[in-house]
């Protein structure tokens, strides 16, 4: 549990390692956005290795939590309520791509936050396969299609940071249909 001021960091960091990147952005930029002095920062998270770990993990469960708010209400195919999430989360900014590619990017071999990146993008092509299981079940390989799903998103979610908005996730979101159209086809190819 973070203090205030710990909230206010992780706030100030999340806002600003997305906007500027995580190399570009230091302690004391963090430090001054969220009005507090480094040694405050430092006294919350250690190193700004630890404060980019929060980061992540913070990105992933408020990301993670809508997700599943939305598949809760959501008819079948749900698996492209993943994409639509990626549209239009309302609390984190996407018009930048995928913090979790973005960050991957600028992370040295070895940087912890690699592992949390990772258990994140395992966790959204697992998430393709259990709602694939549970909404297709005739189709010819589920794994096979959550892996072409998760591929198709993720190419989509790159391309927002370069484009600067979603088009191209509408598109891949309205390919994904197509794919999941016919449960016994898909995955096969």
């Amino acid at each position: 549990m973070l203090t205030p001021a710990g909230e206010r960091v992780l706030a100030a960091a999340t806002e600003l390692f997305y906007r500027e990147g995580l190399n570009a952005v230091g302690v004391a930029a963090v430090a001054e956005a969220a009005g507090v002095t480094k040694k405050t920062l430092y006294a919350c998270f250690g190193s700004k290795t630890e404060l980019t770990l929060a980061y992540l993990r913070r990105r992933h469960d408020v990301w993670w939590a809508y997700l599943e708010e939305r598949l809760a209400g959501a008819d079948s195919p749900r698996a492209l309520v993943v994409f639509d999430a990626y549209i239009d989360h309302p609390k984190l900014g996407s018009d930048r791509g995928c913090a979790f590619l973005n960050a991957a990017a600028e992370l040295p071999a070895g940087h912890p936050g690699l592992d949390v990146i990772r258990r994140h993008k395992e966790a959204v092509r697992a998430k393709f396969a259990e709602l694939l299981r549970e909404d297709a079940p005739g189709a010819a390989d589920p794994e096979r299609l959550a892996e072409q799903l998760f591929l198709l998103l993720e190419g989509a979610v790159a391309h927002t940071g370069i484009d600067g908005d979603a088009h191209r996730v509408t598109l891949a979101r309205e390919i994904a249909e197509i794919l999941m159209r016919d449960p016994r086809e898909a995955g096969t190819r």
